[in-house]
């Protein structure tokens, strides 16, 4: 490979949540380990490995222009990620009308939600949810209906088209959340998912708010389909929402886009978020995705996902092997794991508790699951180098799942 996903970096004190937050009171972090145990952070979904190296690069040849004023985003940025989603998407006809810039996803949802339904109004979700959703939902006082995932026959991870229909209808709910990737399940969705669950949407005139910053993270050969591509009606009743900071772990510094083709929908989510002036871009956030949206990026990119495509392979492989009462859906995109541990724990007399703190005792740093509503589950980060991965799993083995 030409870049580096092997070298483990020390994160502690470089403004890094996913090692300085553990053991933090009134948190939702993981507990610190005991004496004798490094921390394998594993937890909050930001990635242990160096970004590519163009986007430093492109940061630093900015910042040594010592004035940081007031700006317009160029012609560039645009191109950029036009560029970027005609190559990784298939996407051939996104005009440049059609992209905004959002300070993160979750205000983007909140500005395009804004636009949609009334504070006390109900949005349909499907479970297991993003904390990140439930919390910005919850926060803002709308009503939270979960339409539930299930796995099938063979594990896969579905929807229930049916239920949500059901739901739509008893709540009249007009605004719903979809996931693409689906964040913590891992599902690719594959065209005639999207096809029928937009069906189900256009039926009770419901607009989509879709959260696709997972998209560039694909194992295995998974291909994302944009939720948009799969129809015309689609196309016109999504706001879809993208971002370069969970690929190329720059969340820090703040910047995703939303692409609306409707012209009306665009211009009321755009009213929505620029009339308080907080959804203003950061000149060295623009600078990064410059930096990402790169011939580099595009090989860094396919080099990360062979990469997470092999550590996602070996943990659930060692799953199965050591852990056959731990189940898990093999996700085909993002990198985490999000581990059924209901059969581990009633065959042992455990509850989840004792599972979490077990491992956070060893210094595997993984997620309550309860917090993305699985009730007896575990959400596990991959992206780190292989050899902190087989740690991990090495500790479960001697010290947890015993």
């Amino acid at each position: 490979m030409k870049y580096d996903f092997t070298t483990v970096y020390d994160r502690r004190g470089m403004d890094a949540l996913a090692v300085d937050a553990l053991g933090q009171p009134g948190g939702f972090a993981p507990g610190a380990p005991k004496n004798g145990f490094t921390a394998i952070p594993m937890w909050i979904a930001d990635m242990n490995f160096a970004t590519v190296p163009t986007i430093p690069a492109a940061i630093i040849e900015r910042a040594k222009h010592p004035l940081y004023g007031y700006f317009e985003a160029p012609d560039a940025y645009y191109q950029a990620i036009i560029d970027w989603q005609r190559d990784r998407n298939g996407v051939a006809d996104l005009p440049r009308e059609a992209i905004g810039y959002e300070n993160g996803v979750l205000g983007g949802l909140m500005s395009a939600l804004g636009c949609l339904a009334a504070p006390g109004d109900a949005v349909l979700v499907h479970s297991p949810t993003y904390i990140g959703f439930t919390h910005t939902l919850e926060a803002n006082g709308y009503r939270i209906v979960h339409s539930p995932l299930h796995r099938d026959d063979a594990g896969v991870w579905r929807m229930d088209f049916d239920d949500m229909d059901r739901l739509l209808k008893k709540h009249c709910i007009h605004a719903a959340i979809f996931c693409s990737p689906h964040n913590p399940c891992g599902r690719v969705w594959e065209r005639w998912e999207i096809e029928r669950a937009m069906e189900v949407y256009r039926a009770n005139d419901v607009t989509v708010i879709s959260d696709e910053i997972w998209s560039d993270i694909l194992l295995n050969g998974h291909r994302h389909i944009p939720t948009q591509s799969v129809s015309e009606d689609a196309r016109q009743r999504t706001v879809a929402l993208y971002a370069p900071s969970k690929t190329f772990n720059l969340a820090g510094l703040v910047g995703s886009y939303h692409i609306i083709y409707n012209k009306t929908l665009r211009d009321r989510v755009l009213a929505r978020s620029e009339k308080p002036h907080y959804n203003d871009m950061n000149v060295l956030s623009l600078h990064a995705l410059l930096g990402a949206y790169t011939p580099e990026g595009r090989q860094w990119t396919d080099e990360l996902c062979e990469v997470l495509s092999g550590n996602v392979n070996f943990a659930c492989d060692f799953i199965a092997q050591h852990f056959p009462e731990v189940s898990v859906a093999k996700p085909e995109g993002t990198y985490m794991l999000f581990l059924d541990c209901s059969g581990y724990c009633a065959a042992h007399g455990k509850t989840i508790d004792d599972v979490l703190h077990a491992g956070w005792d060893v210094g595997v740093a993984w997620q309550d699951g309860r917090m993305f509503h699985g009730p007896c589950a575990v959400r596990m980060n991959l992206a780190l180098p292989r050899a902190l991965v087989e740690e991990a799993f090495t500790r479960l083995k001697t010290y947890v799942f015993v």
